[in-house]
């Protein structure tokens, strides 16, 4: 089976070519392969330049690049990855610095022993090293995964990591419009949707980043999160 890793970057220049190097060490279990799936959302810093350069210098890495015309959001590129990928699963990861790839195979576990058909990574679970910030990032993140569970009939923890494994047919299926962050509580509340799905969570580290450092998710997003849960958790 083979894993599709979507990459979503913009502005990521300091960063991409470390991502890119972390995804290409990680070995993963159950004789799984890998690609990756570069989506560049018309970064206006030399994100591009260092992509090209990574895939002319590794050339047997199995690798595709994208790059949007105009800025788009993370949810864009996204949806541009999901229809690229050609993985049996697929996860995503970002382009900072702010998850280990090398857990995968954490994530992966409940799919090989047959239990899982979405995985969450949570942040917010087990004994693995989170970087301390942000309090009312925090407070923010549980409301909102309080709100999406309350909708979706789910007992999650941490509905807005980054780190979630889908089964590729299954997330190939569902109609994704958000364009932004709101790609969180819609792909969620839309798998919910999905007969018989079998969604698990496990505990993954997170090095969390300041703005200073480049993070980009700020409080309008969180108002956009509010308005998906309620039209995507009530709706279709």
């Amino acid at each position: 089976m083979k894993l599709s890793v979507i990459v979503p970057a913009y502005n990521e220049e300091k960063t991409i070519w470390k991502v890119l190097e972390k995804l290409k060490s990680v070995e993963l279990i159950g004789n799984f392969q890998k690609e990756l799936v570069v989506v560049n959302d018309s970064s206006a810093d030399g994100t591009e330049s260092v992509v090209k350069r990574f895939i002319q210098e590794n050339p047997g890495l199995q690798i595709s690049y994208t790059c949007h015309e105009y800025n788009q959001g993370k949810g864009a590129a996204l949806h541009t990855g999901i229809r690229k990928a050609s993985g049996d699963y697929i996860i995503v990861q970002d382009a900072d610095l702010e998850y280990d790839p090398q857990e995968f195979n954490i994530l992966l576990k409940p799919v090989l022993e047959g239990y899982a058909d979405v995985v969450y990574g949570s942040r917010f679970m087990g004994g693995r090293p989170h970087r301390i910030l942000f309090f009312w990032h925090t407070i923010g993140n549980k409301f909102l995964t309080f709100l999406s569970n309350m909708f979706n009939n789910l007992n999650l923890t941490d509905m807005e990591t980054c780190y979630k494994l889908f089964r590729a047919d299954i997330l190939k299926s569902i109609h994704l419009v958000e364009n932004r962050f709101g790609f969180e509580p819609e792909v969620t509340a839309k798998v919910a949707k999905v007969p018989k799905i079998r969604i698990y969570e496990v505990g993954v580290s997170y090095y969390g980043r300041t703005y200073e450092e480049g993070k980009k998710i700020n409080w309008k997003d969180g108002f956009r999160a509010i308005y998906c849960i309620f039209r995507y958790g009530i709706g279709k």
